[in-house]
């Protein structure tokens, strides 16, 4: 199956590219792959919440909202190349703005990875960091990168 009729399954319709908050763009491709810039989970315009995860921010709601920030990775992917020109997931890189005392930053991040497989099946299995940080811009609890290959 396509990426789109995975999508279409999976009862998911990208959105739309989210416009930069500051001086960069959205996508770069070089040669056969295609980087994000950092994704926010950013939902119909407005930041789908704020605060640091294992304090202001459940565990399983910020694993949602690594999906959520993924989803805006792949709809810029999109806009780039179509999204069914993806070959293949490279890599996926999760930020979690963390509590000091939180240490599941994995966890959270398995909600922008599992998207990958859910959207792209063994061609969406990826290299991943995990990063817990103090702050992400606007006060975001996650924010994720994406390098994909696409076909020429």
């Amino acid at each position: 199956m396509t990426a789109t009729e995975n999508l279409q399954k999976l009862g998911i319709e990208l959105p739309k590219v989210v416009a930069p908050l500051a001086a960069y763009q959205p996508t770069t491709r070089v040669g056969n792959q295609v980087w994000t810039s950092g994704q926010l989970p950013i939902i119909d315009g407005s930041l789908a919440a704020t605060g640091k995860v294992g304090a202001e921010v459940a565990e399983d709601k910020a694993q949602e909202l690594a999906r959520a920030a993924a989803l805006n990775a792949l709809a810029a992917i999109d806009a780039e190349v179509g999204i069914d020109n993806v070959a293949r997931v490279l890599k996926v890189v999760v930020y979690v703005a963390s509590d000091p005392q939180f240490y599941n930053q994995p966890e959270v991040a398995n909600g922008a990875s599992n998207l990958m497989g859910d959207v792209f099946g063994d061609n969406g299995t990826h290299v991943r960091s995990a990063v817990g940080t103090a702050v992400l811009p606007k006060d975001a609890p996650v924010e994720v990168e994406v390098v994909a290959e696409v076909n020429d």
